[in-house]
């Protein structure tokens, strides 16, 4: 009855207050603090601790709609107006507002009526302690079994979890939460409840947020999101952990970098000192009575010894006969050769080519099947160095090598064998019988050596390649045989025109004017009279006019002829202010 005379009494207080406002629109209050206040819902300001089903089907028999709760989560929301149901037999409604899902009696009401906010709890069936049973306090750490947690406690301990509530230490002015108890337990007498201690909770709470820190997980304040202006803290955390990275990832580089420096610097000092060192002990072993035991005082490491191999090269450039055998005397009695052998069969193709130059210039030929088998390998440079090698270090044939070369042989590897040889007077040996290659770049390679050695014997060889499945090899040799005036491959060219690419065409015509042939003559006319590219019909009528008197002739006869108009292609070569 007391109970009943307090609820009279707090609807008598909220109709009092509001008789003095005037109704406004706005959204029912929250269990959240509201940024803004929303005039028009009036909150009651005190409940008892503990309502009936009766009371509460009481209040909701009145003209105000009533709030039971706010959550993030739709299941959460649904639980409770679920369970309120199931109690009161009431209908419930979930309106969904600011992104939450409020739980409301008389949800129709809402705006037009004053709005009661009564958070609820709901307390389950007391423990009974046993009389001979003895109260223990549970351990901190003693686990809880998942099958000793009922689902309703389940739902009501994620429904706590996920309710929407204000920070802890923070003034409230809101009605504590009111427990709704079945009639049927108000008779029950009061229980002990069993606590932990505090001490232990208290301890168990400071592990608990040490593990979150150092672990990055649970309560961790790294991980804490808080909007502040649209910015979330994590971000700026993020950033801050960011920054420091960086600064100290940028000073142990400047540490890195210094060192380095200072060492680099000190080898350069070293360096310089040991190459004087090295060219005053060579100087006096080539053309004095110094023996190899100065070198080995000095070159006493690593270093020392590529510093002196490095010196030895400079040095052999400038050398020849017996200077150089005396050289490579001291080389292999210091047992560098070792070293250049190491680097020669080394896994990285940088000191490969170093270990290659060293044996190719002191003439060490026990690294040369490792050169061979660099020979196809797929860096472009470690295989120009092989071909080098090989080149300097073959005795009888220098361009044995290319019989095994399968990679393409570049231009730029050609241009430097060419100056290899002409630098160091290697003798020619003769090309044509690479024309036979199944490697079109070695048969292009055989044909400019060909055509710069002026191997006319290669002639038979040279008019098989005009008919090569490269177009580029048998263009290029169309090309050679017309720079060396290889006459007996004109009628291959006249056989093979009609069948070739423009390029091709235009390379035989060309080389027909290189070597005249009044055989010719009605092949370069049909050519003139056939074709509807200007170029060719110019190269077919300076082929003509190449043929002395008798092109001329031939030519003015064409120019005078009406049958087509030849006029100024005719007139255009035969201009001697153009050409």
């Amino acid at each position: 009855m007391k109970k009943r005379v307090i609820i009279v009494i707090a609807f008598a207080v909220t109709a009092v207050t509001l008789k003095g406002f005037s109704p406004s629109e706005g959204n029912g209050s929250d269990s959240v603090r509201s940024r803004v206040v929303e005039p028009g819902l009036t909150a009651v300001p005190s409940f008892p601790s503990e309502l009936t089903v009766d009371e509460l089907v009481l209040l909701a028999n009145g003209n105000n709609a009533i709030q039971m709760g706010a959550f993030t989560r739709r299941s959460n929301a649904e639980a409770l107006s679920d369970k309120i149901a199931g109690m009161t037999g009431l209908t419930l409604d979930i309106v969904e507002e600011g992104g939450l899902f409020k739980v409301f009696i008389n949800s129709s009401l809402k705006g037009e009526r004053p709005c009661l906010f009564i958070p609820v709890v709901f307390q389950g069936a007391p423990r009974v302690k046993e009389p001979a049973e003895e109260i223990r306090q549970p351990a901190v750490n003693d686990p809880v079994s998942p099958a000793d947690v009922s689902p309703e406690q389940r739902t009501e301990g994620a429904m706590s979890n996920d309710t929407v509530g204000r920070q802890s230490g923070e003034e409230t002015d809101s009605v504590p939460a009111t427990a709704v108890i079945p009639a049927g337990e108000l008779e029950s007498e009061p229980q002990e409840t069993i606590t932990a201690e505090p001490e232990s909770a208290g301890a168990r709470n400071t592990l608990q947020k040490l593990r979150s820190v150092f672990l990055l997980s649970g309560d961790n304040p790294w991980l804490a999101r808080h909007n502040y202006f649209g910015k979330s803290v994590t971000l700026v955390n993020a950033l801050i952990i960011a920054i420091v990275v960086s600064f100290a990832t940028m000073l142990i580089l400047l540490v890195v970098i210094l060192f380095n420096r200072r060492r680099m610097e000190k080898e350069s000092r070293l360096r310089q000192y040991l190459l004087e060192q090295y060219q005053t002990l060579i100087i006096d072993y080539l053309f004095g009575s110094s023996g190899p035991e100065p070198f080995r005082k000095i070159a006493s490491d690593y270093y020392r010894r590529q510093v002196l191999i490095d010196q030895m090269i400079d040095v052999s450039v400038n050398l020849k006969g017996d200077s150089r055998e005396k050289l490579k005397k001291l080389y292999l009695d210091l047992e560098l050769d070792e070293d250049s052998l190491d680097r020669a069969y080394s896994r990285r193709w940088h000191k490969k080519i170093k270990g290659f130059r060293e044996l190719a210039f002191m003439g060490i030929t026990e690294g040369n099947d490792e050169m061979y088998r660099s020979l196809n390998s797929r860096n472009e440079i470690l295989r120009m160095e092989a071909q080098i090698a090989l080149v300097r270090l073959s005795e009888k044939d220098h361009f044995e090598f290319l019989s095994q070369l399968k990679r393409p042989f570049s231009l730029w590897e050609q241009i430097t064998l060419h100056d290899l040889i002409l630098q160091h007077d290697i003798s020619v040996p003769d090309f044509q019988r690479w024309l036979n290659s199944e490697n079109p770049t070695v048969v292009m390679f055989a044909l400019r050596m060909i055509r710069e050695f002026k191997q006319i014997e290669a002639e038979p060889e040279v008019r098989k390649v005009l008919l090569h499945r490269e177009p580029r090899v048998s263009r290029l040799a169309v090309e050679v045989a017309g720079d060396l005036g290889m006459k007996t491959t004109l009628e291959t060219m006249k056989r093979m025109y009609k069948f070739q690419e423009y390029n091709s065409c235009l390379e035989i015509v060309r080389s027909m004017g290189k070597m005249p042939e009044t055989s010719m003559l009605g092949f370069l006319k049909l050519v003139l009279d056939k074709e509807d590219d200007v170029q060719l019909q110019i190269e077919a009528v300076k082929a003509i006019e190449n043929m002395g008197e008798i092109g001329v002739q031939a030519l003015v006869k064409i120019m005078k002829s009406e049958y087509k108009n030849y006029n100024i292609i005719v007139r255009h070569v035969l201009d001697r202010r153009i050409n």
